[in-house]
């Protein structure tokens, strides 16, 4: 309607459409261009350090999780934009090997969710201790506000496999003071309706769940890199 509206515009002689469209015409001229100008770079970048889960295995870029956490923080007017350096198959001790190259591009707040995999292959729980201690100390150094997603291990690795990597999260999360989603997967583990047919992996309404849950501490994660 604006190019109608415009194009009769044109039919009036240049001496008088002024005159005839008043102030408010040219208020909307202004506004239009307003509109057409580029859209301004987000402040702030946050780079999503994981796995599979988070690099989207199985899903369209729309449908996984960069994807569609994105579209919520544009949602919510959150200034920051999404860098996806999650490799599918990575452990907690791959995801340490490349950390500092990863590193090499800069970013203002990372989220980090490694230790499913180690988990799947019952892989020692002081390892994935270790090496996610390591990645977040190296973080710290580098000032960077963290939201570390939790994972939990399968019941069927034992009461002693389960307790102990279970309380690798948390007990990190509270030694550098990092925001904490308790459990990834949280909603959507062994749903069938909200999984892939491995059952390991979300589907596009498993992604939703976990974004619903995530955007709350990724809204405090934004206001950290504000401070």
């Amino acid at each position: 309607m604006l190019l109608e509206t415009n194009e009769a515009g044109r039919r009036v002689s240049a001496k008088t459409k002024w005159g005839r469209l008043g102030l408010g015409a040219m208020a909307l001229v202004g506004t239009v261009a307003a509109l057409l100008q580029p859209a301004a770079a987000a402040t702030h970048t946050i780079l999503l350090y994981g796995d599979s889960l988070m690099a989207g295995l199985g899903l369209s870029a729309d449908a996984g999780l960069m994807g569609q956490l994105q579209a919520a923080m544009d949602a919510a007017g959150l200034d920051a934009m999404l860098v996806n350096a999650s490799v599918s198959g990575d452990t907690t001790a791959d995801g340490l090997a490349r950390l500092d190259w990863t590193l090499g591009e800069p970013a203002d707040a990372v989220i980090l969710g490694l230790g499913a995999n180690d988990m799947l292959q019952g892989l020692p729980v002081a390892d994935v201790e270790a090496n996610l201690n390591a990645m977040m100390a190296r973080l710290e150094t580098l000032h960077l506000p963290v939201l570390l997603l939790g994972m939990k291990a399968n019941r069927g690795l034992g009461a002693d496999y389960v307790e102990g990597f279970d309380a690798i999260y948390p007990a990190l999360a509270n030694q550098y003071g990092a925001l904490l989603y308790p459990f990834y997967l949280d909603g959507v583990a062994l749903d069938p309706a909200l999984n892939q047919p491995d059952m390991l992996h979300p589907n596009a309404g498993g992604v939703a769940v976990i974004v619903a849950g995530m955007m709350p501490y990724v809204e405090q994660l934004v206001q950290q890199m504000d401070q």
